[in-house]
């Protein structure tokens, strides 16, 4: 997993799509959803991990604009 498109496939094999409109607000939904899965053991936490640390690149690209 290496971009904002994994993070939204891996969540649409669990039937999640999250689309605000808002690329920020989106960022965080997914990472509540993230948290949510990784709470439950339905994804592991590598990918949980991962996931997590390309959302926070994502809000510090997006904040630097």
């Amino acid at each position: 997993m290496k971009t904002y498109f994994d993070i939204q496939q891996l969540l649409k094999r669990f039937g999640t799509i999250i689309y605000t409109g808002d690329r920020s607000d989106d960022l965080d939904l997914m990472g509540e959803e993230l948290g949510e899965l990784h709470k439950m053991n339905m994804i592991d936490n590598n990918d949980y991990l991962q996931a997590k640390m390309i959302i926070k690149q994502e809000k510090s690209r997006i904040a630097r604009r």
